[in-house]
């Protein structure tokens, strides 16, 4: 157990122990668990769950907002609670733990804030980080703005080891070894006592997949602030039937393949939906705006899906045009996981993603639609990059283009015309159609 340490470290032998310092150490992404002369024969089976970890430990996402914890973690670290508040922002990781440090040395404060501001700076500016911690009170936000500069910036290290030294005052203090493993999600924070960790943590924490499959799993609901995205395949009924099974497929998968980057980029979350649609969710991020990602992500999937309907157009020499409906609507609903045997999915409740899903049929010819609540959510410099607005009738009976205009969607179709069942439930919901978005250079 003495060398179990040098396997995380990048070759030169191990960690020089520098008090006060928070040394890195890249940790490889593929552990054995062969401890120190044993052989291959004698390889053992780890078996940990997260529930099972005997450390204190807890996630956060990348807005450093506590989504998961242990007991242990909410005894030592973040304070007494009985269970996490509602509201994303009533979560933030720094409140917690000055929450926790309340009693004890401003050292221990100071060191345990460094070693999060360390994490967050691989991530964030230093204003999107004193952003998140705004609510936090001048004296706490002023620390976290003095310890930014100074902060070790760990890059991008699928997993990290820290040293922590938490002084106690006159008490003495308690050596921790830190384990931050770094996913999509958000980070995983392990704290191994006196110093070194387990074979069999290590172990578990190499196994990334299954640890966020663990965590996602017991992802506690909460409440915030998102944009909905819907799009819909148009007449997937009729190109179904014109296309040999194994085509028709092969389009979906294409479409699927071709937006999911575009989708990570502007940091989308998959949600469930049912047949062969889309359903994203888009989250509060410290250094960019959501709702803008939302809509400067429904514009590049139109562009792209234009592409994918002349390379098929060529290919199929047919007249058949492809196009995704969209609707965008934003809103303050309960986010949560569905889990089955084998999958965990993100779904939420409320009106919202109906809203979105109602303005997504009501699209036509790859059009996207969004309310009028998510436009005035926008900057005004946001503003002036979208290219917006309602197509109205004048005075010579011909249709021109209003831009920066709205109408409650009733006014816009036959609401007695049994297509338009649906969507009665949303006729007096002002829309607008996005026909471009400027994005900055």
């Amino acid at each position: 157990m003495g060398e179990i340490v040098t396997r995380f470290s990048d070759g030169d032998g191990g960690h020089a122990e520098d008090e006060g310092s928070l040394r890195l150490a890249a940790v490889t992404s593929e552990l054995s668990v062969v401890g120190t002369g044993e052989r291959a024969s004698e390889r053992r089976t780890l078996h940990l769950t997260i529930d099972e970890i005997p450390h204190p430990a807890y996630m956060v996402n990348y807005n450093f907002e506590v989504s998961w914890y242990n007991e242990a973690a909410c005894a030592r670290f973040l304070g007494r609670f009985d269970t996490l508040p509602a509201r994303t922002e009533a979560r933030n990781v720094f409140a917690l733990l000055l929450q926790g440090a309340v009693g004890r040395p401003a050292e221990y404060r100071t060191d345990l804030l460094r070693l999060h501001v360390s994490l967050a700076k691989s991530r964030l500016s230093k204003s999107s980080l004193l952003g998140l911690c705004k609510d936090l009170g001048r004296e706490s936000a002023a620390l976290i703005d003095s310890l930014y500069a100074d902060a070790e910036k760990f890059g991008e290290k699928a997993i990290v080891e820290v040293p922590l030294e938490l002084r106690e005052g006159r008490e003495g203090a308690e050596n921790w070894r830190v384990y931050a493993t770094f996913f999509r999600e958000g980070i995983l924070i392990v704290y191994a006592s006196g110093g070194s960790a387990s074979e069999t943590l290590l172990e578990f924490l190499s196994r990334r997949d299954m640890v966020i499959r663990n965590l996602l799993r017991r992802r506690l609901p909460v409440m915030t602030q998102l944009a909905v995205l819907v799009a819909d395949l148009q007449n997937s009924v009729k190109i179904c039937s014109e296309l040999p099974p194994e085509e028709y497929f092969e389009l979906i998968n294409e479409i699927w393949l071709t937006m999911g980057p575009i989708f990570r980029k502007y940091y989308g979350t998959n949600g469930k939906h049912v047949g062969d649609g889309m359903v994203y969710y888009f989250f509060p991020q410290p250094d960019s705006h959501y709702i803008f990602n939302a809509l400067a992500c429904a514009h590049e999937i139109k562009l792209a899906m234009k592409r994918i309907s002349k390379d098929w157009q060529l290919r199929k020499n047919w007249l058949n045009e492809l196009f995704l409906n969209t609707g965008l609507h934003e809103g303050q609903e309960w986010l949560g996981t569905f889990q089955s045997a084998t999958s965990v999915e993100f779904a939420v409740l409320g009106d919202t993603i109906n809203h979105a899903a109602r303005l997504s049929d009501f699209a036509r010819f790859g059009a996207i639609w969004a309310t009028k609540n998510l436009v005035g959510k926008l900057t005004a410099d946001e503003r002036a990059a979208l290219q917006f607005g309602i197509m109205r009738k004048g005075q010579d009976d011909r249709e021109h283009f209003v831009a920066s205009s709205y109408a409650q969607l009733g006014s816009l179709i036959d609401l007695g015309a049994e297509r338009n069942e649906k969507l009665r439930e949303i006729a007096t919901l002002p829309i607008t159609e996005i026909r471009g978005v400027t994005l900055g250079s």
